[in-house]
């Protein structure tokens, strides 16, 4: 059965965060629902449809920006009390708008997520987890890295509270009480958690995840241990999760699963008689979907999946058709309905112009009075900067409320901007002066019109560290900026896991000195993503890495006067040797470096590089090869009289051409690491063999495996 639904806007109201919309629930099977929806101006608002327009039944006075907004009552009774998390403040509003409660939990961070059972109020801050019962303090937990959600299974059904919180390292933590009962790694840094079918599923223990990285998962929580059921990776590479809920759009009797992303993918998931999930529908919206729910707004007895945008907007996606099939006295009164609508969307425009003129006209009088104060428009802009394990990139989006106009990019680094395919802006570069100014990126990307959301692509250098600033302008007047910074770290493509391979031959750096556990914890922090800024609980810390570009990994250890670091590539213990001691001299603190290396290491780096070396080469020398062999092709014809291997070249050249094209300096990148590793090699060693660089590169051209380690142990 084909999923057909249309979309319908239904009103704007202020920038939305994550999980700030809900639909109220129906008086009656299939009824037209209220939709209530949080705003950064702080603003709550409840509205329903009626003959097509947003009737608006309350909206309360502006304050603090709107983190979370949940519904909640009595269990086991409709769920029609709206709760909404700003500050550090929890307030309760009737479905008529009447406030109920006002709590001030008195945390020092402003709450981020929170869930709501019954009288229980589970909360979190950055890393700090609270849960309240009648506003009374019940159970406190301190995490280890940052929570971006908290849920807990529904207490009517497994008899016991557990919560479980989604933290920033890739785990979700399941607490009894105020402790950990156990921790579940997941494939990516989790955003999202809900209950599965909205109950929890059969048992009441299914919990479905979403992670910033696109993929989706169900566990069951049991006393004991969790139960993976099943994975979606990203294989389509589309954004990450923000928000997912279930609801059966389909009509088939079984809840389907509605999923919304951050580069405004919306789709429904079905399940087969296996309960595997199915692809059934996808749609995009022009940015972040930040709510989504099932549910009947639009017109009674039709259902849809409402959403709610970054900038606002709450969209539908309905099952009620846009063409009617209606008789003669029908189509007239649908006729006249459209000539209504038509006329007041018309005065509504002519009102809203009128407005824009007066509000014109007072900016222009307050800018040029005396005792004008600045008057630059303030707007509002989502950034993420993240670490794509599977092309060992760094993706840059940034999503502003209002069209952009243009971003200027610029870097003290060296660094690739790789293309991207959903990317329609115009990109123009700048000539820099590295040598004087440490400038070695200017590029500014011109974008179309409508556009509020912008992804780049870009690839560091390991070793090579410092700043990436991005301008962001949009189309307003006066024009204004934004400068957004993002630090490209030492070891810029380690990213955090969960274990590593201990038989791998091992270099060890190890550091002794008079300094602190935070201290050396901020030096880590410093030189490698995904750690968090806090130091964690404990006297000794452990943290995992993999090199996503070359698949070797590093171990660092540390405590209070000591810090162990091991990896298989000398070239990280190289870049961790030069930043560290830098980074302790800034704070004149004396250290003791020690290193052991390990010599079967570097044939090992070099055999992890081989494939891509070799992929790579094979690729650059195909690509070469393309316009001799289309001008043959021409010149004869035909391709009969190539061999297999030019044919198929011939038959694969727009496809190679493309690869290539998005993998700039791709090679010239691995003839570095190369590089890095035989100079590294031999610096630990007290020898320079900077000049036999040109020797090792002559080998590279005329790659050989063999001769290239041969090269590297007789050197």
């Amino acid at each position: 059965m084909d999923l057909n639904l249309n979309r319908a806007d239904y009103l704007q109201v202020g920038v939305t965060s994550q999980k700030t919309m809900k639909l109220l629930p129906a008086s009656r099977c299939r009824a037209t629902q209220k939709v209530v929806v949080g705003d950064h101006d702080g603003v709550v608002m409840c509205f329903g449809m009626k003959k097509g327009e947003a009737v608006t039944v309350f909206k309360t006075l502006p304050g603090q920006k709107i983190a979370r907004l949940e519904l909640g009552g009595v269990l086991n009774t409709p769920q029609e009390k709206i709760f909404i998390a700003a500050g550090s403040e929890i307030r309760g509003f009737t479905k008529r708008g009447k406030q109920f409660l006002s709590f001030e939990t008195n945390l020092t961070e402003s709450i981020k997520a929170m869930h709501i059972s019954g009288s229980d109020l589970f909360l979190s801050a950055s890393y700090i987890y609270n849960h309240y019962c009648d506003c009374k303090d019940q159970h406190y937990y301190l995490s280890g890295d940052k929570i971006n959600d908290v849920i807990c299974l529904p207490v009517e059904r497994v008899l016991r509270d557990v919560p479980v919180l989604a933290c920033q390292d890739r785990v979700l933590r399941v607490l009894q009480g105020s402790d950990v009962m156990y921790e579940i790694e997941v494939p990516g840094p989790p955003t999202v958690l809900a209950l599965h079918n909205g109950n929890g599923g059969d048992s009441g223990e299914d919990l479905l995840f979403g992670t910033s990285d696109g993929k989706l998962g169900l566990i069951q929580i049991t006393a004991s241990r969790p139960i993976h059921k099943w994975e979606i990776r990203n294989e389509k590479k589309r954004g990450g999760i923000l928000c997912v809920d279930s609801f059966d759009i389909v009509g088939d009797g079984v809840k389907d699963l509605l999923v919304g992303r951050d580069d405004g993918m919306v789709e429904v998931y079905s399940f087969d008689n296996t309960n595997e999930p199915v692809l059934r529908f996808d749609q995009t919206l022009s940015e972040s979907v930040t709510s989504i729910q099932g549910g009947c707004v639009g017109k009674d007895g039709y259902d849809e999946i409402v959403m709610s945008t970054y900038s606002g907007w709450v969209t539908g996606l309905t099952t009620e058709p846009i063409h009617k099939e209606s008789g003669p006295g029908e189509e007239l009164k649908i006729n006249q309905e459209m000539q209504n609508k038509i006329s007041s969307l018309r005065s509504e425009l002519e009102h809203l112009q009128y407005k824009v003129l007066q509000e014109r006209e007072k900016y222009q009088q307050s800018s040029h009075s005396s005792k004008a104060k600045s008057a630059v428009p303030s707007f509002s802009v989502n950034d993420k900067f993240t670490l794509n394990k599977d092309d060992a990139s760094y993706s840059l989006i940034l999503e502003v409320q209002t069209a952009i106009d243009n971003v200027l990019i610029q870097s003290d680094v060296p660094i690739d901007l790789l293309d991207v395919d959903k990317n329609s802006a115009v990109v123009s570069f700048s000539n820099c002066d590295s040598e004087s100014n440490d400038n070695f990126l200017l590029a500014t990307y011109r974008c179309q019109a409508n556009t509020t959301r912008l992804e780049l692509k870009i690839r560091s250098i390991e070793g090579q560290y410092g700043t990436l600033q991005a301008y962001v302008t949009p189309r307003i007047q006066p024009k204004t900026c934004q400068v957004r910074q993002y630090l490209i770290k030492p070891l810029s493509l380690h990213q955090r896991t969960h274990s590593i391979d201990h038989d791998r031959p091992m270099n060890t750096l190890t550091l002794t000195g008079q300094f602190s556990f935070a201290e050396l914890h901020s030096w880590v922090v410093f030189c490698l993503p995904e750690v968090p800024e806090k130091p964690p609980a404990g006297e000794c810390v452990t943290f995992y890495f993999q090199n996503t570009f070359l698949d070797t990994q590093l171990e660092s250890t540390y405590r209070k006067g000591e810090g162990v670091f091991k990896s298989d590539n000398i070239s990280t213990i190289s870049i961790l040797k030069d930043v560290l001691s830098k980074e302790a001299t800034k704070r004149k603190i004396n250290l003791n470096i020690s290193y052991e290396i390990n010599e079967v290491s570097v044939k090992h780096t070099l055999k992890l590089i081989h494939p891509k070396l070799e992929y790579q080469l094979l690729l650059a020398k195909k690509v070469q090869l393309i316009d001799a062999l289309k001008e043959l092709q021409v010149h004869e014809g035909n391709t009969d009289f190539l061999i297999p291997e030019y044919r198929c070249i011939l038959e694969e050249a727009d496809h190679l051409q493309e690869e290539y094209k998005k993998q700039p300096a791709h090679l010239e990148r691995l003839y570095g690491m190369i590089t890095d590793l035989f100079i590294d090699k031999f610096k630990f060693k007290g020898t320079n063999v900077k000049t036999k660089v040109p020797l090792l590169l002559e080998i590279l051209d005329s790659y050989d495996q063999n001769a290239l380690i041969a090269f590297f142990d007789a050197a």
